[in-house]
């Protein structure tokens, strides 16, 4: 994993600016680079101090090793939707949590990445750039590099990477198509449960309905912002909670948990700058109600 920079005009004096400008890498992440002296100007290791001139070719060079013994390797058949030698993009089943815990300390999404990680020669932290609920199942992408969170990250905030989530609600829906914007706060005396509440953080969400059944409808979400259960709390705030979501609806007859599924994913890829555009089929339980 190593970028490759050549000065090729006068547009930056230093290697600074390079890195600050031209790949937008944290000053967190430059201090780490010089420590392990993973730059190189021209073959010779240096700090981003050194001035650069034209012809001059920098490495940025990520192959160092990480301290991940934090979690727990354990082997799990992993839906890979998508790899390269800088992301890794899975199809998240319901059921698992994406991070361990005191609950799931062993049995997380991110001990199986820490396993195939260990298969494949990769001493990396695990970084997941998104997250969904223990019981939504869909696309979760892992950055291989610290980098490389760091640039998705940066396209959720500004709006590239683009998620989007299909769901089963209860009730049909008036009209067909709308925005949901209303602010989003933890609720008071709840750790996980969250509320509408003026004083709440900005959250956005698009729906579109797709199909309408007897007595409940397929809707496709978008999200503009990514609170802690948007999805969950905008459409029970309208009359039409998920199907199973017992949270913020109740139990259903038709499905086990929460009826929804984080289907599309779309961003520019940091390193190739190619739109990726990836999509995870339904889970069986919610294709059994459709």
């Amino acid at each position: 994993m190593k970028l490759k920079y050549l000065v090729e005009n006068n547009k930056y004096k230093n290697i600074n600016e390079i890195l600050s400008l031209e790949f937008k890498i944290s000053t967190r992440l430059k201090n780490k680079l010089i420590k392990k002296n993973m730059l190189f100007l021209n073959n010779t290791t240096c700090d981003t101090r050194a001035p650069v001139k034209v012809g001059d070719k920098l490495i940025i060079d990520f192959n160092y090793e990480e301290d991940n013994s934090n979690i727990v390797p354990n082997g799990m058949d992993l839906d890979i939707i998508y790899e390269d030698d800088w992301l890794l993009i899975v199809n998240k089943p319901s059921g698992i949590a994406i991070h361990p815990s005191i609950l799931h300390f062993n049995n997380s999404l991110s001990n199986g990445i820490r396993f195939y990680f260990d298969k494949i020669g990769l001493k990396k932290k695990i970084r997941p750039v998104n997250r969904l609920d223990k019981d939504t199942s869909g696309l979760v992408i892992f950055a291989k590099c610290e980098y490389i969170q760091e640039c998705l990250s940066l396209q959720m905030q500004e709006g590239i990477l683009k998620k989007e989530y299909l769901c089963l609600v209860s009730g049909t829906i008036n009209p067909k198509s709308g925005t949901i914007n209303l602010p989003i706060a933890r609720k008071e005396g709840s750790i996980m449960e969250r509320c509408i509440d003026e004083k709440g953080k900005q959250a956005i969400t698009h729906y579109k309905v797709i199909k309408e059944f007897k007595n409940y409808s397929l809707v496709e979400c978008r999200l503009e912002t990514g609170r802690t259960h948007q999805i969950r709390l905008h459409m029970a705030s309208i009359g039409h909670p998920l199907l199973g979501d017992t949270l913020y609806g109740t139990s259903s007859s038709l499905i086990s948990r929460q009826a929804l599924h984080s289907y599309k994913i779309k961003f520019i890829h940091p390193i190739t700058k190619k739109e990726i555009e990836l999509i995870a089929k339904l889970p069986q339980d919610i294709n059994t109600c459709i």
